[in-house]
């Protein structure tokens, strides 16, 4: 009879056996992100792969596909650095200090991540050109902003400003106002105050936020096309160079530059896991 029965268990009873040991809600998950990104990536990269390695180099490294790398990566650098600075700042002040429409200015810092880009880089264009507010200000200058490599950084900024705030800011919060009282008894200076004693717990939260604006700078398309020339050799960014080989119908350029920022992108997504390792050492 023990044989018998083992013999005719439905398949549906050995499928709920196996799920048994993997629970639905780890299965669903899993199932949602192959779906949503493990087959689109392994698409690319399958895609990119027929190519062969020596159409696939000359692609990647064709001089323009070069510049684009080097206006994307350098201004996104710049911009992402520049922001974990002001960043930085911007946190500290919500943080510490009590002002007048505070909560308005806190919400408007989430701005750029609930305003379409396109709508970003009209505004921007608007603003920075030569006869917009800022931009008629160094027209006379000879500092043209607007559709240059300017306008590209203007853009990156941004963009990338709301995940230097909003990953510093909780762990400013979170911050006892003793320890800067006990330094300041035993005769710290506010710099020394600052360097040795809250810049350490705050510094992995500050990188891990400059990452991930990096991150997310060089990803950027819908508010830098409008507010750059888009010109190669000038201010073309690697994004807009994929979009321009498609309507090119270049798909295999297109799908080898997009598998390059792929890479990076890969790299800098391991890069931000192990700074938010490092950080955990302050929890």
């Amino acid at each position: 009879m023990t044989a018998t029965s083992s013999h005719s268990t439905p398949i549906w009873r050995k499928w709920l056996g196996v799920t048994a040991r993997f629970p639905w809600i780890w299965i669903l998950p899993t199932a949602y992100l192959f779906v949503m990104l493990l087959m689109p990536t392994i698409a690319l990269l399958l895609k990119a792969s027929t190519e062969g390695p020596a159409r696939f180099w000359s692609i990647a490294t064709s001089p323009i596909a070069l510049d684009a790398y080097r206006v994307t990566f350098v201004t996104a650098l710049i911009t992402a650095f520049i922001n974990g600075i002001f960043g930085l700042l911007v946190a500290w002040v919500l943080v510490r200090y009590e002002f007048p429409f505070k909560k308005i200015i806190d919400a408007a810092v989430d701005l750029p991540f609930a305003l379409p880009t396109s709508v970003a880089g009209l505004t921007l264009a608007t603003v920075y050109s030569e006869n917009g507010w800022i931009g008629s200000i160094f027209a006379p200058l000879g500092l043209k902003l607007a559709f240059t490599q300017w306008g590209v950084a203007i853009a990156m900024l941004l963009i990338s400003l709301p995940f230097v705030v909003r990953t510093v800011q909780p762990v400013l919060a979170d911050l006892e106002r003793e320890i800067e009282e006990a330094a300041w008894c035993l005769g710290a200076n506010k710099w020394q105050t600052f360097w040795r004693v809250l810049l350490p717990p705050i510094l992995p939260a500050a990188l891990t936020g400059v990452a991930l604006g990096f991150s997310r700078a060089v990803g950027e398309y819908g508010s830098v096309v409008i507010v750059s020339s888009n010109t190669p050799y000038k201010d073309l960014i690697a994004p807009v160079l994929v979009f321009q080989r498609l309507e090119q119908y270049d798909y295999a350029g297109a799908t080898v530059i997009g598998a390059v920022l792929l890479g990076i992108s890969l790299t800098l997504l391991i890069l931000i896991n192990l700074l938010q390792a490092w950080g955990r050492r302050y929890d």
